[in-house]
């Protein structure tokens, strides 16, 4: 099967990277001495809290909406997202003057909700528990025809958050480094994907690891079984930005041989997480941003070496927030 899939290459990120040059923000990787000395080695933190729309998902959407032909771009583009991938594709969308749809759950965050509508797109909603958001995208992609953008699986897509790794391989090198652990959040895995095909293809010996909310360990369970996994429930976890059913077919292909190791965190922990982030590490994480570093944190992940986290996302809501502070 996966042999007739279109995969992407580190040179497709390459190629992505010189297309969001100015236009995307090129994140810095941050020395933590704070959280180097609390794990006993050297980390790094890649806060994607600080790109265009607060996560990385304007990568990928970006790298994707401004390959469409000029004469095809006036009917716009229709994603489906709970909030990161919606307001990455409004946002790429209204750079190049492209109409957006975004098919949204009624239950995302009312703060992505908001960015979303601010940024020009409009928004049609479903229930998540019920209704196929896929089904509903393809049917208002066809009557308008318009281009669907997807929220992970897609070359394109992939490539474009791939260009997180290439950064973090650019920026370790720049210092004398190379990673001996890059660990993300994943939930379609659009994200570890393209960071497994860029970190690899330069630093073959490194590890990659998948990090998920407890109970939404699909990848988990994927690599184990080496078959695309499936959840058991829609929702029921507060890292709403992580709640695919399961990878997805071109994103497994990839990570499935690039990465393999997968480790989680319950929402209890990515709570403290987002707690240690601002007061330790004066940064604001979403829940869905800090399971990698929750992971860290709990002992989840084999820090030795030179660590990376990457802090996927910063879109909380102030209720959230301060649900995490007070503990």
């Amino acid at each position: 099967m996966t042999a007739s899939l279109a995969l992407p290459t580190a040179a497709d990120v390459d190629a992505a990277a010189q297309r969001l040059k100015g236009v995307a923000v090129r994140t810095p990787l941050v020395f933590s001495p704070v959280l180097s000395d609390r794990v006993g080695t050297r980390v790094f933190l890649k806060p994607e809290t600080l790109q265009r729309t607060g996560s990385f998902k304007f990568r990928g959407a970006y790298n994707r909406i401004v390959q469409i032909p000029e004469g095809a771009r006036r009917a716009g583009v229709v994603a489906c997202s709970s909030g990161n991938h919606a307001q990455g594709v409004a946002a790429a969308a209204r750079l190049l003057n492209m109409p957006a749809v975004i098919v949204m759950p009624h239950d995302a965050p009312a703060l992505k909700r908001e960015r979303t509508l601010a940024l020009g797109a409009e928004v049609v909603g479903y229930d998540r528990a019920t209704e196929d958001r896929d089904a509903i995208a393809r049917a208002i992609a066809t009557e308008r025809g318009a281009v669907m953008v997807p929220p992970y699986d897609d070359k394109d897509v992939i490539a474009g958050q791939g260009t997180v790794g290439l950064e973090i391989i650019e920026d370790l090198k720049a210092l004398g480094l190379a990673p001996d652990l890059v660990a993300a959040n994943t939930s379609g895995g659009g994200l570890i994907a393209g960071i497994a095909l860029a970190v690899k293809a330069r630093v073959p010996g490194a590890h990659v690891v998948a990090c998920e909310p407890a109970g939404f360990e699909d990848h988990a369970r994927s690599f184990r079984s080496g078959v695309r996994e499936r959840n058991a429930a829609p929702t029921g976890s507060f890292c709403d930005a992580l709640l695919a059913p399961t990878p997805g077919e071109i994103t497994f292909a990839i990570s499935r041989d690039l990465v393999g190791e997968a480790a989680s965190a319950t929402d209890d922990e990515v709570a403290r997480a987002v707690a240690y982030a601002f007061t330790e590490l004066k940064l604001v994480v979403e829940p869905g941003g800090a399971v990698a570093l929750a992971a860290l944190l709990e002992g989840r992940l084999q820090a030795k070496g030179t660590v990376v986290i990457v802090l996927s996302g910063g879109n909380v809501d102030a209720e959230t927030f301060t649900r995490c502070l007070r503990g």
